[in-house]
């Protein structure tokens, strides 16, 4: 783990508060280290395998429930989420009967974003308890990005209303689904979607960081994430989200069927990782030493977090305690595109010591 450790500390070195990663082997035995302060003001060390905000990364979750209820036969890839949500996905060029459950999963409902109209400042709404259904409504006052299948655009509304389907089909809490369908067969004990209004991380955890708008340094541990729902609010340490992540595609949670589904892509590349491919609720990276990986990643103020899984079955998550841009010249693009290149190239290397060895 020497050459994890150097990793982290370069990370730490590139203006990040803090690091933390995990590598889970293919038997399940897991390996983790930390670099950096996990709280500045007392200068004490980071923890090795705390919980973190692990954002985006909740979508794994979203969408291996939604492939649990497949499996049951309560839900259909590709029926319109008007089945399910009548008259709720409505709007300017947006219809719910031409909208499948797949397009959603996939991104590639045409459904515009939200969270940029939330709000400019973080630590404004840092307390603010939003709904689920207010969220959606919030983003279907703007028109459709583009037509039901037409391209691969990532939203984030696609898991809110997804979110909202998981809990009508069911009659339970989105939540409950994750803990009864993935943290409790998994044994993850501090992995979960918080309740609402819930604002702190329920166990051991580094000080996350956000810049506030005279670009100070400030912590973010303590917020109300419900405006990330179903698209980003749930918490984790990396070594759960590497168990979770071994379990999903090793079969554990789902069917083979289902699993074949998850992992047949579009083209979703971009700037960071232009050869990159979407499954429904995963993503495929291209290794620098060949081969593919699968997994995510997750941004929400005062976290970063990066995992994936390699061919050979072995895990990987990196956490930082910042978003690029609070510990970044926001002005310059290129060192903000490189902030983010870091941690998954670190990654990548991670994962490529397992291939290689």
């Amino acid at each position: 783990m020497e050459a994890v450790t150097e990793r982290l500390d370069s990370l730490v070195a590139a203006g990040y508060p803090a690091a933390l990663a995990s590598v889970t082997q293919p038997d399940g035995s897991h390996t983790a280290v930390a670099a950096g302060l996990g709280d500045s003001a007392t200068e004490e060390p980071a923890s090795a395998d705390s919980e973190v905000r692990i954002g985006s990364n909740t979508k794994m979750f979203v969408a291996t429930v939604v492939m649990q209820l497949v499996d049951e036969g309560r839900v259909d890839l590709d029926v319109p989420v008007e089945t399910y949500l009548p008259g709720l996905v409505t709007g300017d060029g947006i219809d719910g009967n031409d909208i499948t459950v797949r397009a959603l999963l996939q991104h590639t409902s045409g459904l515009p974003e939200y969270v940029d109209t939330i709000a400019e400042d973080a630590f404004a709404v840092q307390d603010n308890y939003i709904a689920p259904r207010d969220m959606l409504d919030i983003a279907l006052e703007r028109p459709a990005d583009a037509a039901p299948g037409a391209q691969w655009q990532y939203s984030n509304t696609n898991y809110v209303v997804l979110g909202l389907l998981v809990e009508r089909v069911t009659q339970r809490t989105l939540a409950e689904q994750i803990q009864e369908g993935i943290a409790a067969p998994l044994g993850l004990s501090r992995t979960y979607l918080p309740d609402a209004g819930e604002r702190t991380i329920r166990g051991e955890h580094p000080t996350s960081y956000h810049a506030d708008t005279n670009g100070e340094l400030r912590s973010m541990t303590d917020m109300d994430t419900s405006y990330a729902w179903a698209a980003g609010a749930m918490v984790s340490t990396p070594s759960e989200l590497n168990t979770f992540m071994q379990a999903l595609v090793g079969g554990k949670l789902v069917s083979d069927e289902a699993s074949a589904q998850m992992q047949t892509t579009v083209a979703a590349g971009d700037e960071l990782i232009p050869d990159a491919a979407y499954g429904l609720g995963m993503q495929a990276y291209p290794l620098s030493c060949g081969g593919v990986s699968w997994g995510h990643g997750g941004d929400i103020p005062g976290t970063q977090t990066r995992n994936a899984i390699g061919p050979d079955g072995t895990a990987v998550t990196i956490a930082v305690t910042a978003l690029p841009w609070a510990v970044i010249d926001a002005e310059d693009e290129q060192a903000l595109l490189d902030g983010y290149r870091i941690v998954i190239d670190a990654l990548d290397a991670t994962l490529c010591d397992a291939v290689v060895a």
